[in-house]
């Protein structure tokens, strides 16, 4: 297996961190169902109550062992975030944000999961994917479903400590599965039926949830499950997650079925846009920041739905200023036409960046504005 670093990731992570500021809170942590020893940590108090409180140890964010451990590359990189963001909205449906604080996940190794994510064979009986058949035939051969695994821990605070007592797992499925019939040679692709993604997805998840129970540090703690579908390499949006279940104490429950959909905007190649009204308010928001500031590369957004509700936008502007002041000044526009323009209902992530460097960010959440203008001195 391979281990890639998003940028995405870590781009995430931070303006997670960021949503989440506020008071720091010293207290102790406890791992799993005994007490590991107690550790200095703290938690940064949510100014946003639909945002988790994060664990901090010893003042320092911790990073998952597993973060960027997949099973082979793939060059899109939007699916990163959208597998992250994706399975916290998922897990907020079980964990309560006033209830729970978030820990990126410190059970899986990147051993453990890099033996999960390979072939089944006589050298790794541990495998999640199948093992191969011999053929190379893109219609024939035997394709990798299993592509990245997630885990986010919640932990709540029990006598003092803090205590794993929830997990969320996300299952990367290929959508289209990319190989070589020889090594360095060209690239050929398997494409994968949404109904081959859902069988395998809940053959694998049902063997990742009863592989985690026989942890001690897990136990019978409620584990969230989400399949997540892969974009392919040549999609400007990430991946979406389409099913979900919960395992209360030992197997998976029912499993519920996701309508969400990502789309690029402007549309690209001919593409019917989801909600026309929400095409038509992007439309308007770029033109009316490009007659002000013509200045600038490129205004795209990624559009995400829950069915043909608008639930989020990404924006990315690009820009050639210099100047500190013209990049504030364009901040402020920025957020004065997305505030008259874009849908009120939707929260925004809007990075303004050169080519080289982020330059600022204007963000809404919960129908407030927070911006930032990065200043290099």
């Amino acid at each position: 297996m391979k281990k890639f670093l998003k940028t995405t990731s870590l781009l995430l992570m931070c303006s997670f961190l960021l949503a989440a500021c506020g008071n720091l809170q010293d207290s102790s942590l406890s791992s799993g169902g005994g007490d590991s020893g107690k550790s200095s940590v703290q938690t940064t108090t949510s100014s946003d109550s639909s945002n988790y409180d994060v664990l901090l140890s010893g003042g320092k964010y911790k990073t998952s062992p597993i973060s960027g451990v997949t099973a082979a590359n793939n060059s899109n990189q939007f699916n990163s975030r959208s597998f992250e963001s994706g399975l916290m909205s998922l897990s907020r449906k079980q964990f309560s944000t006033n209830s729970y604080v978030f820990q990126e996940g410190q059970v899986l190794t990147a051993s453990t999961v890099s033996d999960w994510l390979g072939r089944k064979s006589k050298k790794n009986s541990l495998g999640l994917n199948p093992a191969s058949n011999g053929s190379t035939d893109e219609n024939k051969r035997a394709p990798m479903y299993f592509q990245q695994m997630l885990e986010e821990d919640y932990l709540t605070k029990q006598d003092g400590k803090y205590k794993l007592t929830g997990m969320s797992i996300g299952i990367a499925m290929n959508k289209i599965d990319y190989y070589q019939k020889k090594q360095y040679g060209a690239t050929y692709k398997t494409n994968i039926s949404r109904e081959a993604q859902q069988e395998q997805g809940q053959r694998i998840a049902k063997e990742v949830v009863k592989r985690l129970r026989a942890n001690k540090e897990v136990g019978n703690i409620p584990i969230v499950v989400g399949l997540y579908s892969v974009a392919p390499e040549d999609t400007l949006v990430g991946g979406t997650y389409f099913q979900y279940s919960v395992s209360k104490s030992s197997d998976l429950g029912k499993w519920s079925d996701l309508g969400y959909k990502n789309q690029m905007l402007p549309t690209v190649n001919g593409e019917t846009a989801i909600n026309s009204g929400d095409s038509d308010s992007f439309t308007n928001f770029k033109s009316n920041i490009q007659n002000y500031f013509p200045n600038l590369s490129g205004v795209t957004a990624q559009a995400h739905y829950d069915g043909t509700n608008l639930k989020s936008m990404d924006i990315t502007i690009n820009t050639q200023f210099d100047g500190l002041a013209q990049v504030t000044s364009f901040t402020q526009f920025v957020q004065q036409s997305a505030s008259k323009y874009l849908p009120s209902g939707a929260n925004l992530d809007i990075n303004i960046q050169t080519v080289d460097s982020q330059q600022s960010v204007v963000t809404r959440t919960n129908g407030k504005f927070y911006s930032h203008v990065y200043d290099a001195d």
